[in-house]
């Protein structure tokens, strides 16, 4: 296989090797030598959704103050497409595990391979390199709607099966899965039409193209400026944003979701990389102009490291399996 290393970072790696041979230390390889170099030119992060929504933003501000700390730019990817899994499943089975290309790893991962056939595996196809937050998910309405309230929207749906719709970001994404899960405790038949991401389901709402959206809080900005109406958010309780909007599990629907996310690479990453990556972005994470981002989107900080991350999506693969089979949506 022909070395795509550039020739400097091979030079370097090999003078580093060198010189520990000279010092009469343990054997040193040119591996952990380019590990010791890390990073040597700037790193791609892979945002599987759409410019402009929610996660875009969030990850865009923490990669830009993350990069002043790895000493390297890093340069923002937008992948979308299959719920939010195109883009790092792409990832995983494609690129080098050298550091210099890493995802946002969503919740979608966890589900789509028990909806459907896939040829990647969320927990051995991955290095997890650390958690990050978590989404405030809502449905919103266009200001002119004739649904006033969550009450009335699923009253209507009662009244029309299947004619009452929604738009979320995908097949097997949190926003659409949340909506299947109330639907089917409220006994409703709500239609749902899948999109690649906030940007694009937010102009169809606002063009009048879907009567509803289920999505994560980059709808904010809209909500704010009157544009469009908040009936629900999903959390555990009221924002501290619209502290006047009802919760799902308050209204009866018994549904929470936050949806967790963080960032992953291919599998086989070397550990000294990935701490150079976690510390990164873990400093990044404090700094205030980050912490400003999250409370703009009304979301929280959701802290794993990489050890932590990968346990906590094995517990999560197993136990969404069970709620993909209980609203009937897994593969057959």
């Amino acid at each position: 296989m022909k070395n795509t290393t550039p020739p400097s970072q091979r030079r370097r790696a090999l003078l580093l090797a060198a010189a520990a041979a000279t010092a009469g230390v343990a054997p040193f390889s040119v591996a952990q030598a380019q590990a010791q170099a890390y990073p040597s030119r700037p790193v791609t992060l892979i945002i599987p959704w759409p410019a402009g929504g929610s996660t875009d933003r969030h990850l865009r501000a923490l990669a830009e103050i993350a990069s002043k700390h790895l000493g390297q730019p890093i340069v923002i990817e937008n992948r979308p497409g299959a719920g939010g899994t195109l883009g790092p499943s792409t990832m995983a089975q494609t690129a080098k595990p050298d550091g210099y290309t890493i995802a946002q790893f969503p919740l979608g991962l966890l589900r789509m391979p028990h909806m459907q056939k896939t040829n990647w595996d969320p927990l051995t196809d991955f290095t997890y390199i650390i958690g990050v937050s978590g989404y405030t998910f809502g449905l919103t309405v266009k200001a002119d709607s004739p649904y006033k309230t969550f009450k009335e929207y699923i009253e209507a749906a009662r009244k029309q099966p299947g004619a009452i719709n929604y738009g979320s970001t995908g097949t097997g994404s949190s926003p659409h899965l949340l909506m299947e899960e109330l639907a089917g405790n409220a006994k409703v038949q709500l239609t749902h039409v899948p999109f690649k991401g906030n940007a694009d389901l937010q102009a169809a709402l606002l063009g009048g193209h879907v009567m509803a959206q289920s999505d994560a809080s980059g709808w904010d900005k809209y909500v704010d400026g009157g544009q469009m109406r908040l009936l629900v958010t999903f959390g555990e309780q009221r924002t501290q944003r619209w502290p006047e909007v009802p919760t799902a599990q308050e209204l009866g629907y018994n549904v929470v979701s936050t949806s967790p996310y963080g960032l992953a690479g291919p599998k086989g990453m070397d550990p000294a990389i990935t701490k150079v990556l976690h510390d990164a972005f873990k400093k990044a994470m404090e700094d205030p102009k980050h912490i400003e981002v999250l409370g703009q989107l009304n979301q929280a900080m959701w802290y794993r490291n990489g050890e932590d991350y990968r346990k906590w999506a094995a517990e999560t693969y197993t136990k969404d399996k069970a709620l993909i089979e209980r609203l009937g949506l897994a593969a057959k």
